[in-house]
C-alpha cells in the first residue's frame, strides 16, 4: 500500500475510537468473490471499488497471528517491498515504521491505548479468547476488559449477533475513547450450520457464514457512527484450506491460509466513510 494511502495514525489516536475486527479464518478468495457478487451489503459500503486488499498474514493460526497483530504487525500487503505500518511497538532497526505510523514504547497496542486514556475491550470468539484455560487467557489479558461466553464461540449459531449486541451496549456506557477488539468466530469450523442441508464444512458454507457475519455487523457500525469518529480495521487472521492440494484446515503454509482480506476505513456521524484517507 502506498504511504499516501496510510492515514496519519498519530492524528487518529486520541481523536478517534478504534475498532479492530478479526474475521477469524476468512479466506481472501471467498471474501473477494462475495464482494464482487454484491453479497456484502454492509462491509461493501466501506470497501474501495476494488474490494478487499489481499494481504499476507504473519502466521497460519489464530494465536500466533494475534500476538503479531497486537504488537503492530498487521497483515502485510501481498506485494514486494517494505510497507509502512499503522502501529509499531518501538524497536531498533524497524524498517516499516514511517512518520504516519503510531509508534509506542509499550509491548502491545492495547497497552499503548490504555496509557493514552482509552478504554480497551476484548470480545472473544474462538478458543484462544475463551478464558477457560491458561492459554485462553493470554490474549484477553492484554485488555482492561475481556468478555466471552459460549454463545460467542465457534458453536454459537448466532455468535456475531451476540458479540455485536454486547459491543454496542459497552460502547453506550460512557463517552471515553475506546479501543474495541472483536474476534468473530462464525467463519471458523464448524460453519456448515450457515448453509441449510450442508453436512461437511466447505467453501460454500464458509461463504454462507460470511454473509451472516456481514449482516450481523450492521448494528455495530451504526453504533460507532452515532457515538464518535471511528477508525476501523477489518481483516482475517488466516485462511483455511478445504481440500486444496490435499490440505484441510490451517496451521499449514498454503496460499489458502496465507492470503487474507484486509480493509481499514473511517466511520463518522454522517455515516460517511473514506478508505485509507487521513482524518
Amino acid at each position: 500500500m502506498p504511504e499516501a494511502a496510510i492515514p496519519d495514525m498519530n492524528l487518529v489516536v486520541g481523536s478517534h475510537d478504534i475498532v479492530f475486527i478479526t474475521l477469524d479464518t476468512l479466506r481472501h478468495d471467498v471474501a473477494q468473490a462475495l464482494f464482487e457478487a454484491g453479497e456484502l451489503p454492509v462491509l461493501g459500503r466501506y470497501l474501495p471499488a476494488t474490494g478487499w486488499e489481499r494481504r499476507h498474514s504473519p502466521a497460519t493460526f489464530t494465536y500466533a497471528a494475534h500476538q503479531a497483530f497486537f504488537a503492530g504487525f498487521l497483515p502485510t500487503p501481498a506485494l514486494p517491498g517494505r510497507h509502512p505500518r499503522l502501529f509499531a511497538s518501538a524497536f531498533a532497526g524497524s524498517e516499516t515504521t514511517s512518520p504516519r505510523t503510531f509508534a509506542f514504547d509499550e509491548a502491545s497496542i492495547p497497552a499503548a491505548m490504555a496509557v493514552r486514556g482509552y478504554r480497551t475491550i476484548c470480545i472473544g470468539g474462538v478458543g484462544f479468547f475463551n478464558k477457560q484455560t491458561a492459554l485462553g487467557r493470554v490474549l484477553p489479558a492484554l485488555f482492561q476488559e475481556s468478555h466471552w461466553r459460549p454463545a460467542m464461540g465457534v458453536a454459537g449459531r448466532h455468535s456475531t449477533e451476540q458479540q455485536v449486541a454486547l459491543a454496542t451496549r459497552l460502547l453506550a456506557e460512557n463517552e471515553q475513547r475506546t479501543f474495541l477488539f472483536i474476534n468473530v468466530a462464525a467463519l471458523h469450523t464448524p460453519n456448515r450450520a450457515y448453509l441449510p442441508g450442508c453436512r461437511v464444512d466447505n467453501i460454500d458454507s464458509h461463504a454462507a457464514a460470511l454473509r451472516y457475519v456481514d449482516g450481523a455487523l450492521a448494528p455495530l457500525f451504526a453504533a460507532c457512527a452515532a457515538r464518535a469518529p471511528t477508525f476501523a480495521i477489518v481483516c482475517s487472521d488466516h485462511g483455511s484450506a478445504y481440500g486444496e492440494d490435499g490440505y484441510r484446515g490451517h496451521r499449514v503454509a498454503h496460499d489458502s491460509v496465507w492470503n487474507v482480506p484486509y480493509a481499514h476505513f473511517f466511520i463518522d456521524s454522517s455515516h460517511q466513510h473514506s478508505q485509507g484517507a487521513a482524518p
